[in-house]
């Protein structure tokens, strides 16, 4: 019977545990944790956000910043309409939210937790155990040489197994134990975090949603959705979006950056156009006091950071005015002063870099029998349940490709 070692027993972990035991391997699974599943069990708020359907996303670069090449194969494998029909069938049925992310029905992350547990059932859990080795040994645990004289095989912390697996998960301090096998690393950084800002005005609108866009000046990054602002600054899907998009650039910058809102989401031209209508058509109302899409106290604040009296009507407004008003709601400047960790999850960008695999297994070019899952490689991915579908595909990819 194939012995394999699975280093980690989170979401890729766990499920790629429920593949290979289900193919009729012998399975053990090593957790540094007091737990396994322990980040499963707290995602999306504790409902689990298992997956998404992808609608509204043109390309897979826009869901997955990085790894975009590997999560083309590996959705052709295992899908998110394959997801959902697995977890359905383990006793999770799923709903889809009219924002494309997929929960389940229960609305409870202790079920999915449950289905993967179950589905592992005849795995060896190794709770508390950090794994401190990993080792190549010239043949496959419990095979007789004579037989398969170059199957190669593996020493996890002196424990032999024909196949390992690592999904770690994301680990900002580094993978010590593959320091052996001299593999190319990217160096880890968080992504998935809300924004600090220096704006005090601004931070007293805390509680206020609006639907707007996002950008950093100077650069490419770009995203849009619903934006809260909070006493720190700024979160919901458009921020944890841009975080995600430009985590490498803002490390480098120690979080420091100007951010541009478009509080409207409406090009310049389109703004004017639309401002001008109303001037138009409210002459003898106040700008301050205008009924808008936006919230009223947001845009009391907005026409006040834009220079205009609180007493000045439209029928005053004038060019000048209309052109501070214009900037002022499409490319608001502010400064990002630090980041903030998004409730008890944690995302990073990094890991192993996938120019060690081979990208339609993730085996290892230099170790065969060796795989990787997960958020352990270079793979990361927006809100929204595109890294628990990460998980769950490169997890099925790793078990189909290791001989049973």
């Amino acid at each position: 019977m194939t012995r394999v070692a699975i280093i980690g027993a989170g979401a890729a972990g766990c499920f790629c545990g429920a593949q290979l035991l289900s193919r009729g391997a012998r399975v053990t699974l090593f957790e540094a944790g007091a737990k396994p599943l322990a980040k499963v069990a707290i995602t999306g708020g504790g409902r689990c956000n298992l997956s998404n359907t992808f609608a509204g996303i043109r390309s897979l670069g826009e869901a997955y910043p990085r790894g975009e090449r590997v999560m083309q194969r590996a959705l052709k494998a295992f899908s998110q309409e394959d997801a959902c029909r697995w977890f359905s069938s383990h006793g999770v049925p799923v709903t889809v939210q009219p924002d494309a992310c997929v929960f389940p029905v229960s609305q409870d992350a202790r079920d999915v937790v449950r289905a993967l547990l179950d589905a592992c059932k005849g795995a060896d859990f190794r709770l508390r155990h950090r794994v401190q080795s990993i080792q190549r040994c010239p043949v496959g645990a419990g095979h007789d040489k004579s037989v398969i004289p170059d199957l190669i095989g593996y020493l996890v912390d002196g424990e032999p197994f024909d196949a390992v697996v690592v999904t770690t998960g994301g680990a900002p301090q580094g993978l010590p134990f593959l320091k052996a096998l001299d593999l190319e690393m990217v160096p880890p950084v968080p992504s998935l975090f809300t924004f600090n800002l220096t704006e005090p005005r601004l931070r007293e609108l805390m509680g206020l949603v609006v639907t707007a866009s996002l950008a950093i000046p100077g650069t490419a990054f770009r995203s849009e959705g619903p934006l809260l602002i909070t006493h720190w600054g700024l979160s919901c899907p458009a921020t944890l979006r841009l975080s995600s998009y430009a985590a490498r650039y803002l490390a480098e910058n120690q979080y420091k950056a100007p951010l541009l809102i478009n509080w409207l989401n409406l090009k310049e031209n389109q703004m004017r156009e639309q401002l001008s209508t109303f001037a138009k058509e409210h002459a003898q109302q106040r700008v301050t006091s205008a009924r808008t899409s936006l919230p009223a106290r947001l845009w009391g604040y907005l026409a006040a950071r834009a220079g205009l009296r609180e007493d000045l009507r439209w029928a005053e407004l004038g060019s000048k005015g209309l052109n501070r008003l214009t900037a002022t709601l499409t490319a608001d400047e502010y400064r990002i002063s630090g980041k903030c960790k998004f409730r008890d999850e944690f995302v990073t960008a990094g890991g192993v870099a996938l120019g060690n695999l081979h990208l339609s297994t993730l085996e290892s070019k230099a170790h065969p029998g060796l795989f990787f899952a997960g958020e352990v490689l270079d793979i990361d991915a927006i809100t929204g349940g595109f890294n628990l579908q990460a998980a769950w595909s490169t997890g099925f990819v790793a078990a189909q490709n290791i001989r049973v």
